[in-house]
């Protein structure tokens, strides 16, 4: 009987899973994308978590002993730890790599990075909350001051969350709109009226630090490229950030992912 490498990954996107399995990240999101009947069809974002974490919470060595080859001597694809309130129990340390499928089974891996970028005072932003929400918020907070207020909201946070940001003019959407009855916008899913109203909402309202778009998530519908920077899970005392490559390095090294969405 072969012998195969067990790993432990959390699937961050379309749910929040924790999965045992003896393929690795390539071969584990080509199957969850394309070769799993679970999984019909769309994206999905996962990240490798390191093969020594344990907790209390999930009975991670009793799976692990059940994730062995079939008899015909392939690997276990997957084993379902847990599937409910997961990221909150994963320590942002055990946080390895994250990976991003496209649709067809194409995996992008993305190292963690410091983030040091700075953000100019000001500026509103739109944030895709993955999980355990899945809210899209305006904001007047860069990226860190965000992280910190939404995993300290009773009302409308989380302890612990993973989010991106999406690329989008929003003063140009005011410009086109302006002085016209009927608003367009190039989000999918999202009310223009609505979106109006929250940006007027959080210009008047300095003392105001975020406003609810839509309550569904628009990485169903939209391309990784309308991502912006990368991806960011946060606490109220944490930061860990993954960093989208640059389009050269996109061309350059991961050409076979980036074809496909673009």
């Amino acid at each position: 009987m072969p012998e195969y490498e067990k790993h432990l990954y959390m699937i961050l996107f379309p749910i929040n899973a924790l999965v045992a399995s003896q393929l690795d990240p390539a071969k584990f999101g080509e199957h969850y994308t394309t070769g799993s009947s679970k999984h019909f069809s769309g994206k999905v974002i996962f990240a490798e978590v390191d093969i020594n974490f344990r907790s209390e919470k999930f009975k991670i060595d009793d799976y692990l002993a059940l994730t062995v080859p079939h008899e015909n001597g392939e690997p276990k694809k997957t084993k379902f730890i847990a599937s409910y309130n997961v990221l909150e129990h994963v320590p942002l340390d055990s946080i390895k790599k994250l990976f991003l499928c496209t649709a067809n089974g194409k995996v992008l891996p993305i190292e963690p990075a410091e983030y040091t970028a700075y953000n100019a005072p000001d500026l509103f932003r739109i944030y895709q909350e993955i999980t355990p929400l899945d809210t899209l918020v305006l904001s007047s907070k860069d990226q860190r001051e965000f992280g910190k207020f939404i995993t300290q909201s009773v009302s409308k946070g989380a302890p612990k969350l993973m989010f991106t940001q999406i690329d989008f003019n929003i003063e140009n959407f005011l410009t086109l709109n302006k002085n016209k009855e009927i608003f367009q916008i190039d989000l999918p899913g999202v009310n223009p009226y609505r979106f109006y109203d929250c940006v007027m909402e959080l210009k008047e309202n300095t003392g105001k630090i975020t406003k609810t778009i839509g309550l569904g998530s628009l990485l169903r519908e939209i391309s990784y490229k309308f991502l912006k920077h990368g991806f960011w899970f946060a606490t109220k005392d944490e930061f860990k950030f993954f960093p989208m490559p640059s389009i050269q390095e996109l061309e350059d090294k991961y050409f076979y992912w980036w074809k496909f969405v673009r």
